[in-house]
């Protein structure tokens, strides 16, 4: 690290003001602080008042992201090889069979590491070209309007990919996170001047224009051919569709995420591991928590009072709502 750090410095000149790489300082400033801040201090005396900046506050909510993506992993192997296990398939298809049977991991669901890795194998394609598409984009911007490129694209891309189900053709990623990136947030003017989740606008984008890759049955677990809704999908308008719901999957199911669906928003439990480290370092506020959690539970039970077979499906327990 310290002969980066003299690389770094022996390379400052060319990127500050007046240098052969001016234009570029941005990059250079982006690996100098990403590196080094906060171990760069003051000599003398400083006034800070608040010791939080963009950069301890973004790097918190990745932190806060890790149960999420654990689970994304995990469970996109473990609905995979349980599929497989139903189905009879000794080996997966295409070139992540390949490294599978290469490494003699197996596909056994009772295995924490072989769910683990089958759901990387998914997991990481996507994460990395979401961050290096959606990476190199906002670092242009940066560069062509000479401002910072900060740590606020390390969330978008954590999220993103935590959105998406695990069979999304990775040019459809790219698109989607250009989408975002450029019209959810650089249009607007960046990082603090957007409106929009540029994670959330890549998501409605995909949703929209390539809706097959992200509807329907057969996306959501990661074996060819294989049709499970998620269990929104498995209650339909009619009055059996809770029934149908509970003989495949309890609450408890719901509750931890062992279910099929987005690769990062299936367990509740995952995601409230998350809230209370951004609680704990008063990232998050536990207020918009806490009332969006009562709402959904408290309609969620009024709306059972509802003559309707399409409300008294959830009647059993109003936490379905809560947790799927």
């Amino acid at each position: 690290m310290k002969v980066l750090r003299d690389l770094l410095d022996q390379a400052a000149p060319l990127f500050e003001r007046g240098g052969k790489l001016e234009r570029l300082y941005p990059a250079y400033e982006a690996a100098d602080t990403f590196l080094y801040t906060p171990g760069e201090v003051t000599r003398g005396a400083s006034h800070v008042r608040d010791s939080l900046d963009l950069k301890r506050m973004m790097i918190t909510v990745v932190v806060a992201l890790i149960p999420c993506i654990f689970m994304a992993m995990w469970n996109t192997g473990y609905q995979a090889n349980l599929a497989m296990e139903s189905l009879g398939l000794t080996s997966a298809g295409g070139w992540r069979g390949v490294v599978i049977d290469a490494l003699e991991i197996g596909y056994n669901p009772g295995n924490i590491f072989a769910n683990l890795f089958h759901g990387a194998l998914y997991f990481v394609p996507v994460f990395l070209v979401c961050n290096i598409v959606g990476g190199h984009i906002e670092a242009l911007f940066s560069i062509i309007r000479r401002h910072e490129i900060n740590e606020g694209f390390l969330v978008t891309g954590m999220l993103f990919p935590l959105t998406l189900p695990p069979t999304i053709p990775l040019w459809q990623v790219a698109i989607g996170i250009a989408f975002g990136v450029v019209i959810g947030k650089e249009i607007f003017g960046g990082t603090g001047k957007n409106f929009l989740n540029p994670a959330l606008t890549a998501r409605a984008f995909l949703y929209f224009a390539y809706p097959a890759e992200i509807t329907g049955d057969k996306i959501w677990v990661a074996v060819d051919g294989y049709s499970y809704a998620t269990p929104l999908g498995m209650v339909p308008a009619e009055a059996d569709g809770m029934a149908a719901l509970t003989q495949q999957m309890t609450l408890w199911d719901a509750f931890l995420g062992t279910i099929p669906g987005s690769m990062g928003e299936t367990s509740f439990l995952a995601c409230a591991i998350g809230a209370v480290i951004l609680i704990g370092s008063k990232i998050g506020s536990w207020r918009i928590m806490a009332s969006m959690t009562l709402s959904t539970v408290f309609f969620g039970w009024l709306m059972t009072f509802v003559e309707s077979d399409t409300n008294n499906m959830f009647a059993m327990n109003p936490l379905w709502h809560l947790f799927v």
